[in-house]
């Protein structure tokens, strides 16, 4: 029930952004997930990509500094309130939310959030206790 994700640092400079997605389209690798944190002179590219080892390989044989996370993707109702209660109930259980990020599906009356938590196990158990819909990679690749 764990997604894999990499972890791209970049530096934070003019035209960085492209080269690495530039890297990616080349090897037909297709982004289904991302995220950019800036820290200073450098930022943190977060991925979602269906061929996770593929594209390791391609971007750290491009010079890139590159590592996999697990990450945990779930289906939010995309209404008023749908994360408060997610969130609340991890709370309860003194789980971190390290990050996260979301986008909406096309067509459905979900939105997919990405989590990286400090136990991400228990937060897998918290979830699936509370009948929220968890996905695998083969879910998130296939949006």
């Amino acid at each position: 029930m764990k997604v894999e994700q990499i972890s791209v640092f970049v530096e934070n400079r003019s035209g960085r952004l492209a080269e690495v997605t530039q890297v990616l389209a080349d090897a037909d690798i297709n982004i289904r997930a991302l995220y950019l944190a800036e820290a200073g002179d450098f930022g943190i590219l977060r991925l979602i990509v269906k061929n996770t080892d593929k594209a390791i390989k391609v971007l750290k044989d491009s010079g890139f500094t590159v590592s996999k996370t697990e990450v945990v993707a779930i289906a939010v109702p995309d209404k008023p309130g749908g994360l408060a209660r997610i969130l609340s109930n991890i709370k309860d259980k003194d789980i971190n939310v390290e990050y996260m990020y979301a986008f909406v599906e096309k067509s459905t009356e979900n939105a997919i959030v990405v989590f990286r938590f400090d136990e991400t196990n228990k937060a897998i158990d918290v979830l699936k206790n509370e009948g929220i819909r968890i996905l695998t990679g083969e879910d998130v690749y296939s949006l």
